[in-house]
């Protein structure tokens, strides 16, 4: 039965999409934000969905809504959830949504520090190429999917009997700061690796690694928990005792690197040919492998239709390829990722000098007692640098940093920190004609505005 919905902060990733997929099952949708960015406003737009009018307009709240649903991005005040809350409307976090949605399907969560957007995504990848039924939320726009959100009515002939959920530990709304995977109640859930995030939401390391507990601890009867075995803090959370709860500890997938390309080692189809790579990839397969084996994808199914995967969208992206000179992009932003996206690129071109530039953006990382976590991460590249805007800093109201700050930080030798964007583009084109690897880690994908809007395309 269709149903009226609208969304406060509409114009959000994951709100955008759920809001076109609702929109796609006729639904009533509307929506209200102060700001839209690309690509959701076009996207918007292409559906008759964008707000007329920029700002929030209590007049578009009413009676004859369904329920309202909140968006991470909106404030306490905000007079559209002031007006929801006088008319007693039910009002809905993102993933309070997702599991009111869910509620007759079997619910699969990927979480974790990194790797849930590659794992989940790996999976997706897997089960469309088999032609299997499933709904999804992803973080990341993906090839073959129109949106990041996919929903089936459980009434109808084509529900679908799985969803498959990228759960992150961010807060769920303004009014609810339990992380957003707590919501969703899984009966499987991955937990790929923990490193301490989100210092805004979780000022100590302890605090952080107790939402996963948390989350292992929800597990049902009979539930499955599958977890990296590698990962130190992982194995402590995974060898707690829990009633009737099976676990499945996983680490990389045996795997051989030759000529500059990576291959699945297997027992019984040799060897298997990947458009990824890294050792972090190959836990993120062992994971994904994990989770479609308890669905019903046996292993020759998994290792036919990983092949194919091409990664996910701005995870060690190729954006520039000329020759044997290649630029790559990765959403690498936490100290973690930049390791791991570092080591991936060396490890798989060892005999070709890699320039790594890393760009200080997210207001959880421009942190001077969280600066320290960078330490080493930059180690196996062979010339370095780091940028970040002093102007952000001003503009989100952040302790200044100084560049002696990051040099200490990362502790890497010839290290180079820029401030100014022409200089960071100075440096790389000095530095042009003796490197063959460009790897660009920023907080976000490539569009205007990362790395000062700096052509990533002409390096190669």
């Amino acid at each position: 039965m269709p149903q009226a919905y609208h969304f406060i902060a509409i114009g959000g990733s994951a709100m955008h999409n759920l809001a076109l997929a609702l929109h796609q099952q006729g639904h009533t949708v509307t929506g209200s934000d102060d700001e839209i960015y690309e690509p959701a406003r076009t996207r918007l737009d292409d559906k008759g969905l964008l707000p007329t009018e920029m700002g929030w307009f209590p007049d578009r709240v009413h009676t004859g809504l369904d329920a309202v649903i909140l968006g991470m991005h909106a404030r306490l005040d905000n007079p559209e959830l002031e007006r929801a809350r006088a008319l007693g409307l039910t009002v809905f976090s993102y993933p309070e949504f997702i599991f009111e949605q869910s509620k007759q399907k079997q619910r699969v969560v990927i979480a974790g520090s990194h790797g849930k957007t590659t794992i989940t995504s790996m999976i997706l990848h897997v089960l469309k190429y088999h032609h299997r039924k499933f709904d999804y939320l992803v973080g990341a726009q993906l090839d073959g999917f129109d949106t990041m959100v996919g929903l089936t009515d459980d009434t109808s002939a084509d529900a679908a009997p799985v969803i498959i959920i990228e759960g992150d530990e961010y807060a769920s709304s303004p009014i609810d700061r339990r992380p957003k995977f707590l919501h969703y109640h899984p009966h499987m859930a991955l937990i790929s690796g923990l490193a301490w995030d989100h210092v805004t939401i979780y000022p100590t390391y302890d605090e952080y690694v107790d939402q996963f507990e948390l989350l292992a601890d929800q597990m049902p009867k009979s539930g499955v928990l599958i977890f990296d075995e590698t990962d130190n803090m992982l194995d402590v959370i995974g060898a707690k005792e829990r009633s009737d709860v099976q676990k499945v500890p996983y680490e990389a997938h045996p795997h051989v690197i030759r000529d500059g390309h990576t291959y699945l080692t297997t027992t019984t189809g040799g060897e298997i040919p990947l458009q990824v790579f890294g050792l972090h990839n190959m836990k993120n397969i062992a994971g994904a492998m994990a989770v479609c084996d308890r669905l019903g994808v046996t292993d020759e199914q998994f290792y036919e239709a990983i092949q194919t995967f091409k990664g996910a969208t701005g995870r060690l992206e190729t954006v520039a390829l000329s020759g044997n000179r290649i630029v790559y992009h990765d959403f690498a932003h936490a100290p973690s990722k930049v390791e791991a996206a570092t080591e991936a690129v060396k490890a798989q071109y060892p005999d070709k000098q890699v320039l790594a530039c890393v760009e200080l953006h997210a207001s959880s990382i421009l942190n001077s007692a969280f600066l320290a976590e960078y330490r080493h991460t930059l180690d196996k590249a062979d010339v370095t640098a780091v940028y970040f805007n002093a102007h952000t800093l001003a503009v989100k109201r952040l302790e200044p940093i100084s560049p002696a700050d990051v040099l200490n930080a990362f502790d890497k030798p010839g290290l180079q920190v820029f401030t100014e964007i022409a200089d960071l583009e100075a440096f790389i084109k000095q530095n042009q004609a003796n490197t063959d690897i460009f790897l660009l880690m920023s907080s976000a994908v490539p569009r205007p505005g990362t790395f000062g809007g700096m052509d990533l395309t002409k390096f190669v």
